[in-house]
């Protein structure tokens, strides 16, 4: 990791607008938080690819559908809460089960609305559409993540959930990076434990390793990228390698990366999951580092659970 920060919601920002210049059939539905979501610069530059459907989510669904079915390729954009929530009968019905080429972008995954409470946190987003058939989900760590896997996204044919945050964090990738849906990045290789992580919390599951590391013990760091598909061949050689896995996220522990892991330790019958993340219950008004520590997402405590499975 470097001391530049960026925010994975500006890599979409960015990256969306070359996508569009490249290829007059993608289009941005904006839910009326365009400043919020970092669509500005798309609706400046691409008016006529630009259409803002107003606070009206399930509508822009709807609307991304029939786009879909005339060879456009819609990104809807809004926040988490609303865009996994609000408008989850239409993804269902109107998106998933037809199989439509739609992309559903949000911002302020997790906790990171901070002081706009619980009613803006997403904590059970990811685990709601992990859940329906034909969906796509998938959460970038950083910066050239966010730009690399909304390309990627772009480029794949069928219903795709992307989860962007509000802060900025530290960028651990740089633009020559690589990135395939349903394929975790290794980021550390290590033979004692394997640490599980994705989006805003694989930072800190590489300042865990580097604590491990210093007092000896060498611990895998995986940014897993895409929670469904799983890399289910990923964490298979995690559990022949290490045995000892954990899980960081910055989502409910029930239903999100943890239990999607969880699902193939227990068919293994061969290791042992500890799980870090919102431990199901919501948020409150507070900083969003005083919220991740509040439920022990923290790299001291990831560190702490390494050194308990070692024991």
């Amino acid at each position: 990791m470097n001391e530049v920060k960026k925010a994975t919601r500006d890599g979409f920002g960015e990256e969306i607008v070359l996508l569009g210049k490249e290829n007059p059939d993608l289009v941005v539905l904006d839910v009326d938080i365009g400043k919020s979501c970092k669509t500005g610069a798309f609706r400046k530059e691409l008016p006529e690819q630009y259409l803002n459907v107003g606070i009206a989510e399930q509508n822009g669904a709807g609307v991304a559908a029939g786009l879909a079915t005339c060879g456009k390729i819609p990104f809807v954009v809004t926040y988490a809460a609303f865009g996994s929530m609000r408008m989850c009968e239409m993804i269902r019905q109107e998106i998933c089960y037809p199989h439509l080429n739609v992309k559903i972008a949000c911002s302020h995954g997790g906790v990171t609305p901070a002081n706009d409470g619980a009613s803006h946190q997403a904590i059970e987003d990811m685990g709601i559409l992990r859940t329906i058939p034909n969906m796509t989900v998938i959460m970038p760590a950083d910066y050239w993540a966010a730009r690399k896997l909304v390309r990627a996204s772009a480029e794949f044919d069928g219903p795709v959930y992307l989860r962007f945050t509000r802060d900025a964090i530290p960028v651990i990738y740089d633009e020559n990076a690589s990135f395939e849906i349903g394929k975790a990045n290794w980021l550390r290789e290590g033979k004692d434990v394997s640490i599980i992580a994705n989006g805003d919390t694989v930072r800190l599951a590489l300042e865990a390793a580097d604590t491990l590391a210093a007092e000896g013990v060498s611990a895998s760091v995986l940014d897993m990228h895409t929670i469904k598909p799983l890399d289910v061949e990923a964490v298979e050689r995690c559990i022949r390698e290490t045995g000892k896995l954990i899980t960081v996220e910055d989502h409910n522990i029930l239903n999100g990366l943890g239990s999607a892991v969880a699902d193939v330790v227990a068919e293994s019958g061969k290791a042992v999951l500890r799980r870090v993340g919102i431990q199901d219950q919501f948020g409150m008004s507070a900083p969003y580092e005083r919220l991740l520590e509040m439920n022990g997402i923290t790299a001291g405590h990831i560190a702490e659970l390494a050194r308990g499975l070692l024991a």
